[in-house]
């Protein structure tokens, strides 16, 4: 009887540790998938004091911080409640390897997600870093769908770099018209710009002069509204703090300055820099950065964050945040007068700051020393009877109506998809004058893409030119989807194919996913098609890209895996089933 006793007791004991083990690991494996429920609809909102229709995401806009740890499974079940619009969210940054259905680029990767419907997107952060989120059906994104994206490391593994506390900061341009006004001129004859943004938002808010309305009293601005009072970021002294900062702007380039404080930039989208001090950040619109301020000013004061446009000759006031010394006055204005940033025409210190970034030593991941393919867009204008595009090479990009990768992974009849001729590589180099106004006015588009060879080393070759503007060169930052990719260098005048090719950074270039072309300038960078699908490159400003900047790379859509149904259901895929 004791000896049945006993062996009672051990089971009992067993199974009790049996069930510890198994809830240990049900815990550790549940707390690797992040589910989030979002609901996407229209609010009337007032960021900049001044009210207006704002897409926001669970009522908010910036929509929720996705918070993760490196090898997360990320699940994001979206409710489309616009009713009268489709939708569609790219998640920047994130490679989406083995998900490329996930990329979430309407008429690249998915068919939009319509009214009413909901659709999830399932994915892994396969690396630790700062990211974002944002709509890509549309110019959805300046319509207030964005977010940050916050992956860190696991638990057993340290940044190469200390600090007390992290915080996160968005930026963005805003603007009073609707998307909707901003693309029917667009889209018009005579072509109506969009102009500059009426503010900059940090973590959505900014402050509009309501004084400036026409009728400022039948407007519904308010400057006393909670929704547009500065963001504050409260520090304690002594402590060092990593400020996530991203931008998202629409249209700005901009700097980004804390008043009475140098920084240390340490990241930048999602890989680590060789630490450089600075006071002012150029930061463009599709980049993210880390960057350690240490609270080591006189703390019986609050300090301005500012941030400013670059690159277009400002008609916006200085975006404003406020630095906040704890305990002492919370909330409190600085009585300071705010910076306007560095000249915004002078371009010599934004090439600097893009050339002095470059790969932590410990962390260099060296490029290949060659690569198998060179494509060099020419970024310019042109127009297409009568209207105005921006175009890659004289020619524009159009977005088709069935996404390439279900065209081509469903092997569908794709002359009736997309044009098959792919666009051109390359430019007329020798005899194309970058500084003269461009003479494309009876150009084409084409919604052709580009095919390489699956696990081939790429170079991608940005040379800016003039556009249909006498003296007129803007900048462009370009994201790609699906890689990051080496910067090799950047230059000023046109490209020499054999001189500055000998001039690559092939020791310690920096990896990213988004970089500026400067005016009349030039960018190089490489990357390896090793990841199957089909992926978008383009110009990260909403208009430019609207109007056709941008190109689409395909590799390897063979080895992408079964296509959920549900990113099916638009142009040639209408009948397959879609739930």
């Amino acid at each position: 009887m004791v000896k049945i006793l006993e062996l009672h007791r051990a089971l009992v004991k067993l199974l009790v540790v049996w069930s510890l083990i198994c809830l240990v690991a049900f815990s550790t494996v549940e707390a690797r998938v992040r589910h989030y429920r979002w609901n996407v609809n229209y609010e009337y909102k007032s960021p900049d004091c001044f009210q207006k229709l704002v897409i926001t995401i669970n009522g908010g806009t910036p929509g929720p911080t996705i918070l993760a740890q490196q090898g997360d499974t990320i699940v994001v079940e979206l409710k489309n409640s616009l009713l009268t619009e489709n939708i569609a969210i790219h998640w920047h940054g994130i490679r989406q390897i083995g998900t490329p259905w996930s990329d979430g680029t309407e008429g690249v990767t998915q068919c939009p997600i319509l009214p009413g419907d909901t659709f999830k997107y399932k994915f892994v952060v396969d690396r630790a870093g700062t990211f974002m989120y944002h709509g890509h059906y549309g110019m959805q994104r300046a319509a207030g769908l964005y977010g940050s994206i916050i992956v860190s490391l696991p638990s057993e593994a340290s940044e190469p770099f200390a600090y007390d506390y992290d915080r996160n900061i968005i930026l963005n341009d805003w603007f009073h018209k609707s998307t909707y006004e901003e693309a029917t001129g667009l889209s018009s004859i005579p072509f109506v710009w969009i102009g500059e943004p009426q503010s900059l938002l940090i973590n959505g808010r900014g402050r509009y002069n309501c004084s400036l309305l026409a009728n400022p009293s039948l407007e519904a601005c308010n400057v006393t509204n909670p929704e547009c009072s500065p963001h504050v970021v409260t520090v304690i002294p002594g402590k060092t703090y990593r400020l996530r900062i991203g931008s998202l702007t629409a249209l700005s380039a901009l700097s980004f300055q804390i008043e009475g404080h140098n920084f240390t930039v340490v990241e930048a989208d999602g890989h680590y820099v060789e630490p450089f001090v600075t006071k002012n950040l150029f930061i463009y619109s599709g980049e993210t950065y880390s960057i350690l301020v240490k609270a080591n000013q006189d703390p019986s004061r609050n300090y301005w964050m500012t941030t400013n446009v670059v690159g277009r000759e400002p008609k916006t006031p200085t975006g404003l945040a406020i630095l906040n010394y704890y305990p002492t006055h919370f909330r409190k204005s600085p009585a300071t007068v705010q910076t306007t940033g560095p000249f915004w025409n002078d371009t010599a210190p934004r090439v600097a700051q893009s050339l002095a970034i470059k790969a932590l030593q410990s962390s260099i991941h060296t490029p290949p020393l060659t690569s198998d393919r060179t494509i060099v867009l020419l970024n310019t204008q042109n127009k297409i009877d009568g209207y105005f595009r921006w175009s890659l090479n004289n020619v524009s990009f159009s977005v088709p109506h069935t996404p390439y990768l279900i065209a081509l992974k469903e092997k569908l009849n794709l002359n009736n998809v997309f044009d098959q001729k792919p666009p051109p590589e390359n430019y007329d180099f020798k005899n194309y004058d970058i500084y003269s106004v461009a003479k494309n006015t009876n150009a084409t588009s084409s919604n052709g893409l580009y095919r390489l060879k699956f696990n081939s080393t790429v170079d991608v070759v940005l040379q800016n030119a003039n556009t249909m503007t006498a003296n007129n060169s803007e900048t462009h930052p370009w994201h790609l989807h699906g890689h990051d990719f080496w910067v090799l260098g950047y230059g000023t005048g046109k490209f020499d194919v054999t001189k500055d090719v000998a001039k690559y950074n092939l020791v310690n270039p920096i990896m990213k996913n988004t970089v500026p072309i400067h005016p009349y300038g030039w960018t190089a960078l490489r990357f390896q098609a090793d990841n199957p699908g089909v992926w978008a490159f383009h110009c990260h400003i909403e208009s430019h890209f609207y109007m056709g900047m941008g190109v689409v790379f395909e590799s390897g859509v063979e080895k992408v895996g079964k296509l959920p149904s549900s990113i099916m259901g638009c142009g040639e895929t209408k009948g397959f089933h879609r739930p």
